[in-house]
């Protein structure tokens, strides 16, 4: 399906059953509200699969790949290479994301969106190259408006092919892609109006000089390129990178499709970002499923409205945080599901207490 009608057509999720998830869970052999979090994440997992007995069966990983023009004027601690070195690293199944994926029972897969290299055509990764990375937006804007929207076309795609070949139940977003780090960060501020100096991490862990560099140049670029902050592709065109178009994407057709989105890290949710500022409806089927080290993402997260799941004070990315939190959604839906009530236990609920 084509990028305006998959966004016109996200629904909000149906707060008919709202009322009658939350009952469900309330009369569980246990005090009300005492599985915490689990409790909010089995209503709202009921409200997105619009069913009392939420269910996931098949979970899949996407990390989507992509070089940075950025990532030549040294922003990062590691060569631009890396990008396509640890693309052979998840197909390998090296990588840490390989293993979260293997131990939680998550399908995963690898999409070029913008790597700078060549692959073959017989290796097991999805090819929806656009360019071999995006322009040093330093410099120019990183990407042409065409790019922009093809990239998120990519994203919807790449869903929808998984999609058709066994339904989704549960999405996590992944990413690799030197640089990735520094446009995530001015996407964040071109967004929320917060200053680059409070967005802008140390990403794969540079020292104090190059993230001075590195906050100095994306406010350079903010200043220049003056990015719209209501539109999402605008902000992508002239910041972002290709991997974020892509996650955006997968956002969106997932959403459409009424699947549950688990997002990681800051480039995730840089991607995140986008997609909710082309409909803000996403924010329904949106679990952040990590809080990450990087500063940048709490000021996405609370422009959308969601909070982490975790803290592991987690900074890889690749999906890692979503691996793991996914097991924790899987877990509250059986729950809901698997859990006797008081009723079907024949245990007695809390009295009334005497004032």
């Amino acid at each position: 399906m084509k990028l305006n009608e998959i966004i016109k057509g996200i629904k909000k999720t149906d707060l008919s059953i709202n009322a009658k998830a939350q009952q469900k869970i309330d009369l569980k052999t246990k005090p009300q509200g005492s599985l915490g979090v689990l409790e909010d994440i089995a209503v709202k997992m009921s409200m997105i699969q619009n069913n009392l007995n939420p269910v996931i069966d098949n979970k899949v990983m996407t990390v989507f790949a992509a070089d940075h023009g950025i990532a030549t004027e040294g922003v990062s601690a590691y060569p631009k290479e890396v990008t396509r070195q640890m693309v052979y690293n998840f197909l390998n199944n090296g990588a840490a994301i390989n293993v979260l994926c293997r131990h939680n029972g998550i399908n995963i897969n690898i999409i070029d969106m913008g790597v700078d290299f060549d692959f073959p055509c017989n290796i097991n990764i999805i090819n929806k190259k656009i360019q071999k990375g995006t322009k040093d937006f330093s410099n120019e804007e990183s990407m042409s408006e065409e790019d922009a929207i093809l990239s998120v076309q990519s994203g919807i795609d790449v869903f929808e092919e998984l999609n058709r070949v066994k339904k989704i139940d549960i999405i996590g977003l992944g990413d690799m892609g030197i640089g990735n780090t520094a446009s995530s960060s001015a996407i964040i501020s071109a967004a929320t109006g917060i200053a680059p100096a409070e967005t802008t991490g140390r990403g794969t862990g540079i020292n104090d000089s190059t993230l001075s560099k590195k906050i100095k140049m994306i406010e350079t670029a903010l200043a220049k390129h003056k990015p719209d902050k209501t539109n999402g592709i605008d902000i992508l065109k002239k910041v972002g990178g290709f991997e974020i178009g892509g996650i955006a994407g997968a956002i969106l057709a997932a959403c459409y499709h009424k699947t549950a989105v688990v997002i990681d890290g800051i480039i995730s949710t840089a991607g995140a970002l986008i997609a909710y500022l082309l409909n803000n409806k996403v924010a329904d089927y949106l679990f952040a499923g990590h809080k990450s080290v990087e500063i940048g993402q709490t000021a996405a997260l609370n422009l959308i409205g969601i909070e982490p799941l975790l803290d592991l004070k987690m900074r890889l990315g690749e999906g890692t945080g979503a691996s793991l939190a996914i097991n924790i959604i899987e877990a509250a839906c059986k729950i809901m599901t698997e859990m006797a009530s008081f009723e079907d236990a024949g245990v007695s609920q809390k009295s009334e207490q005497k004032k």
